[in-house]
């Protein structure tokens, strides 16, 4: 299980740069004019994660899979776009059938970049982006609230529980906030997601920083983060450039350009796992001589459920896990001493799975 992550932004702001830095690929032309990205364009990454490798190296596995996640690089949005101006009508669609946003902000100067509004200001791009939104929540529950008026008036449950969350969501919406602040039951949960309003999406700003900024940031990028702060949300700061820069090195070459920069690592890896974490998600792993292998579940998943991300077989005739703590599998050097020192536990079905842990499952066919 991985995710679907949209890249957005005002044109010009470093989107493209970054999708290919992301996927280490020319696909996206970066172009210094406005929807030079006309179709979305998709790429998986692998998601970073150093414990793979030792679990790996100690297995002597032949193969090493990472878990992955999708980004999407999406046509850049202007004022007016929940009216259809610009690419407006398919880069809301888009934007739809993603799980999160990133939201890049251009936080650097560069007179050879036209900015779409001419002058630089991060906070205010965030905002214009999120106004869209939100202006495009509102229309579609005005839509949706007026199919609805048939089916409440004939006491139809679902569309009872639909209206009343529509009109939550509209009344914090007219109050200039995003739907995601509107406190959920448990039990409306999978109401609230099936509405799958906008402004409900998990927010990360990545703030687009000159070169010599990429380590600390600079004033822009500090706004964002008392913006993001103030929100709830997370940010993340890179050099779009520097990035693609890296990307087309080889491992060698990379570390030497990033100790030469200052840096400990690529910005690429920290927004990669910020996003990762943005979802609630988590690790574990299946460790063998064939391969050793991370999957994707999110934070609170039980272990048939975390077995069925394998094969739904798996989920079906669970009958328990073995399972290493990723610290004990290192320590100990491997399954064998681990069991040995008594490490491995037999988890049933109620078992909830933590992350790092290394697992086998045991089903009936």
């Amino acid at each position: 299980m991985g995710f679907k992550m949209g890249i957005v932004g005002l044109p010009n702001v470093g989107k493209s740069t970054l999708f290919n830095a992301l996927t280490k690929t020319a696909a996206a032309q970066a172009a210094n004019f406005p929807f030079c990205t006309i179709e979305p364009n998709v790429g998986e990454v692998a998601v970073p994660d150093a414990r793979l490798d030792k679990l790996a190296a100690i297995a002597a596995s032949k193969q090493i899979i990472p878990t992955r996640m999708t980004f999407v690089d999406i046509a850049g949005l202007v004022k007016g776009a929940s009216k259809g101006e610009g690419l407006g009508n398919q880069f809301l669609a888009n934007i739809r059938e993603c799980d999160a946003i990133a939201h890049v902000l251009r936080c650097f100067e560069d007179d050879d970049i036209t900015h779409v509004e001419g002058r630089v200001d991060p906070v205010e791009d965030a905002a214009v982006i999120e106004t869209e939104l939100m202006l495009s929540d509102l229309e579609s529950i005005e839509k949706r609230l007026q199919g609805l008026v048939r089916k409440v008036r004939g006491g139809d449950k679902e569309a009872i529980q639909q209206e009343r969350l529509l009109k939550e969501a509209q009344a914090v919406l007219e109050d200039g906030k995003p739907a995601r602040v509107v406190d959920v039951d448990e039990d409306d949960a999978k109401a609230w997601r099936m509405l799958q309003l906008l402004t409900t999406k998990p927010v990360l700003y990545v703030c687009n920083v000159e070169e010599n900024s990429a380590g600390d940031g600079n004033s822009q990028s500090a706004r964002v983060a008392e913006m993001a702060a103030s929100q709830g949300n997370s940010h993340v700061v890179i050099s779009a450039r520097i990035e693609e820069e890296i990307s087309q090195l080889d491992a060698e070459e990379q570390e030497m350009f990033l100790s030469e920069m200052g840096l400990e690592e690529p910005g690429l890896d920290r927004l990669i796992r910020a996003g990762y974490e943005l979802l609630d998600l988590q690790t574990y792993f299946t460790v063998g001589p064939k391969e050793a292998r991370a999957w994707t579940i999110p934070v609170g998943t039980s272990a048939p459920k975390a077995a069925g991300v394998i094969h739904g077989d798996f989920e079906k005739g669970f009958i328990r896990a073995e399972t290493i703590a990723f610290d004990d599998f290192v320590t100990l050097g491997g399954e064998n001493p681990a069991k040995d020192a008594g490490k491995m536990r037999a988890e049933g079905k109620s078992y909830i799975v933590k992350d790092g842990d290394v697992m086998h499952f045991l089903f009936n066919t």
